[in-house]
């Protein structure tokens, strides 16, 4: 993660933020989450932090539902907007790069389009610290992981960069891409710190081979 600027503690990060409701889409710190924006209310938010500090909050609903304004998960994840373009219809691609996990304190009532809610980094200090607890992590549990949730799902995976990741940037890509449900993916973003998302992500992967019959000491 490249910023122009840094964020050196918590009180550098803005205490209202807009936030981006989006089940099973996860951000983490140095993390960089592609998004498609299209929807007017989305695009009014991209707007809205291009003209100020380019942060927004990537946030799940609390639970799968199809309501308009659903109840926001009580963690989320700032992201600062590193990379966009517009497209010749409107849209935006554009690539938020995880800053830091936040607390939900509070849902604003606002006129605009879009969610704002008052956050709170309190317990997440850390996570501005980079490769925090690094050597502490399964490295060798995740990679046997990956290798038998790869197999059984028939997925392509790049193993000379795998192996030349840190373990950070291992444990967070592995957690944001792989393709678990709302609550497995909440439960990888709330886990402590790195070392526990490291075996929170082993164990949601064996519960996964379990349930194909695919499970092996392997990962143990």
């Amino acid at each position: 993660m490249s910023f122009k600027r840094s964020y050196l503690s918590i009180a550098d990060l803005p205490a209202v933020i807009p936030v981006f409701p989006l089940g099973g889409a996860l951000l983490l710190p140095r993390g960089d989450l592609p998004l498609n924006i299209f929807e007017p209310r989305y695009l009014a938010m991209v707007d809205a932090a291009l003209a100020g500090s380019r942060l927004i909050g990537m946030v799940q609903p609390s639970r799968d539902t199809e309501e308009p304004l659903p109840a926001l998960a009580k963690v989320g994840c700032l992201g600062r907007i590193t990379q966009i373009a517009e497209m010749t219809d409107g849209r935006y691609h554009l690539v938020l790069t995880g800053v830091c996990r936040f607390g939900v304190a509070e849902e604003l009532d606002v006129t605009t389009a879009y969610r704002q809610c008052h956050a709170d980094y309190q317990d997440y200090s850390a996570d501005l610290v980079a490769d925090l607890a690094e050597n502490q992590v399964n490295r060798a549990g995740v990679i046997a992981a990956l290798r038998q949730f790869a197999d059984i799902h028939s997925l392509h995976v790049d193993w000379e960069s795998i192996e030349s990741a840190s373990n950070e940037s291992l444990v967070n890509a592995l957690s944001m891409m792989a393709p678990f449900g709302l609550l497995e993916k909440q439960a990888l973003l709330e886990a402590h710190d790195l070392p526990a998302r490291a075996e929170m992500l082993i164990a949601i992967s064996q519960m996964d081979l379990a349930r194909t019959g695919a499970a092996s000491s392997v990962l143990q």
